[in-house]
C-alpha cells in the first residue's frame, strides 16, 4: 500500500473516531450507549382517591433513552414492592414490549402501568413473557410521562388501577 492510501486510511479512522466521539458525547445522540448503566433510585407510593396509601415501590429511574430502551432486561426478577420507573421528558402516548431478542431479553412477565404528568394512573397492562403471548412483537400502549413496571399480577393483589394516583419524589421530575 502506498504511504498516500496509509495517509487517507488513517485520516478516515481519525474521522470515524472523531464522529463517534461527538456523538456519544453529553447530549449526543449516543450518549449513554458506551457507558454503563447506572439508574437513580426512589420510592414511589400509590394512592386510591380517597388519598389512602395503597402501596409504596423501590424503583430504579429509567430516565435516559438508552436506560429507557434496557429497562429491566437485564434484571433477573423483580420483588413484590421492587419496580422500574421510565421517565419520559414530555407527556405522550408511548408502547412498550416484553422484548425476546438477542439484544433484550426479558426473564419475568410484568404489570405496565402508565401515569400521567399529574400522578394518576391512565392504563395497566398485565404482560405476559413474548414466548408465552399470541403475538411476541405486540406494543403495550398508554398515555402519559411516566411508566412503571412492576412483577407480575402486582396490581391485582394491591388494588391498584386506572384513576389512582402515584407520588413521584420532586428529584425524579427535575
Amino acid at each position: 500500500m502506498s504511504p498516500r492510501h496509509l495517509f487517507n486510511l488513517a485520516a478516515v479512522g481519525l474521522l470515524i473516531l472523531a464522529a463517534i466521539l461527538v456523538l456519544s458525547s453529553p447530549g449526543g445522540p449516543l450518549a449513554g450507549l458506551f457507558s454503563p448503566l447506572q439508574y437513580g433510585e426512589a420510592t414511589v407510593t400509590i394512592h386510591d382517591e380517597n388519598d389512602t396509601t395503597l402501596a409504596t415501590v423501590d424503583v430504579r429511574i429509567a430516565d435516559t433513552e438508552h436506560e429507557r430502551w434496557v429497562g429491566l432486561s437485564e434484571t433477573d426478577t423483580l420483588e413484590d414492592g421492587e419496580g422500574m420507573l421510565f421517565v419520559h421528558e414530555n407527556t405522550g402516548t408511548y408502547a412498550y414490549v416484553m422484548p425476546d431478542d438477542d439484544d433484550r431479553n426479558m426473564s419475568f412477565p410484568l404489570d405496565i402501568i402508565f401515569i400521567d404528568a399529574d400522578g394518576q394512573i391512565t392504563t395497566v397492562h398485565h404482560a405476559p413473557l413474548a414466548e408465552n403471548a399470541d403475538n411476541p412483537n405486540q406494543g403495550y400502549r398508554g398515555q402519559g410521562r411516566y411508566v412503571l413496571e412492576v412483577p407480575y399480577g402486582w396490581t391485582n393483589e394491591t388494588g391498584i388501577g386506572v384513576g389512582d394516583r402515584v407520588s413521584i419524589p420532586q428529584s425524579v421530575h427535575d
